[in-house]
């Protein structure tokens, strides 16, 4: 493929009709990526992992659209698929992600007990899948997971040789999240760029495996209860729609944002 073929291919048409790239999302990935060798090896290829999944998507199914071939959205809309013997790249992130997760998990220092390892692998692709929700108006998902990654990265490890190991590599992947994040945020609010399925999904799982490892038991369940009541959520409600009509959550949403050519709408 031509450098000139492979800009067509990641460019997309936002909400608002201006031309962004993914390029933005697949430089996330690396950078995310690459960022969390000093986490460990296996979490950068967990983050690599998920990440590649969701570019994946974002390339097959506009294929599919532009081909005329029918094309899912929700998660039910691809388990239905899956259902009925047809694969999608949805299907494959709703099944890959959590497995990748739980293999991550699996892996990473401290105490392996059951409960938590189920626990923070649905922390971790739960987050992945919420920031993706996220992801539908410039520069959204990354004022959800900037101030989390901050949070994750700065407060101090505390001391213990097994739970430093396991706070130390949280921290490291909040960084790996952070850096990477804030170097593609004006190029998200400018509308040149878009995370995608690949950048939203790859900050998401490097943010929540971060808090799944730096937050004390309670809150990871809080936690991952608050994912799953979102996500659950997210199949019935609009989320810009309950922003527009929430003042606060307005204004920071529309903070930085160019202005509209026309009127938003909402989906």
């Amino acid at each position: 493929m031509t450098g000139g073929a492979l800009r067509t291919e990641l460019e997309r048409t936002n909400y608002a009709g201006r031309t962004v790239t993914l390029a933005e999302g697949a430089a996330v990935v690396g950078a995310t990526t690459l960022l969390s060798l000093r986490a460990g090896r296996a979490d950068a290829a967990v983050i690599g992992a998920i990440g590649a999944l969701g570019l994946a998507d974002d390339l097959i199914e506009p294929r599919r659209r532009r081909a005329g071939l029918p094309v899912e959205k929700g998660l039910r809309g691809h388990l239905g698929a899956l259902r009925r013997g047809r694969v999608t790249t949805g299907a494959a992130k709703a099944i890959g992600i959590p497995v990748v997760a739980g293999i991550g998990a699996l892996l990473a220092p401290g105490p392996r007990r059951p409960v938590g390892l189920i626990v923070d692998a649905g922390i971790a692709a739960g987050s992945a899948n919420l920031v993706n929700l996220l992801d539908l108006r410039p520069g959204r998902a990354l004022k959800a997971v900037l101030p989390a990654a901050v949070l994750l990265a700065a407060v101090p490890v505390r001391a213990g040789e097994a739970r430093e190991a396991r706070e130390s590599s949280g921290a490291a992947l909040a960084l790996a999240a952070l850096l990477p994040g804030l170097t593609a945020l004006p190029a998200d609010l400018g509308e040149r760029g878009m995370l995608g399925d690949a950048g939203a999904n790859a900050l998401g799982a490097a943010t929540g495996t971060a808090a799944a490892r730096r937050l004390p038991v309670p809150a990871r369940a809080a936690l991952l209860a608050g994912i799953v009541a979102l996500t659950a959520a997210s199949e019935k409600v609009s989320f810009s729609a309950v922003i527009d009509r929430t003042a606060a959550l307005r204004r920071i949403d529309r903070w930085g944002r160019r202005p509209l050519p026309v009127d938003e709408g909402t989906r």
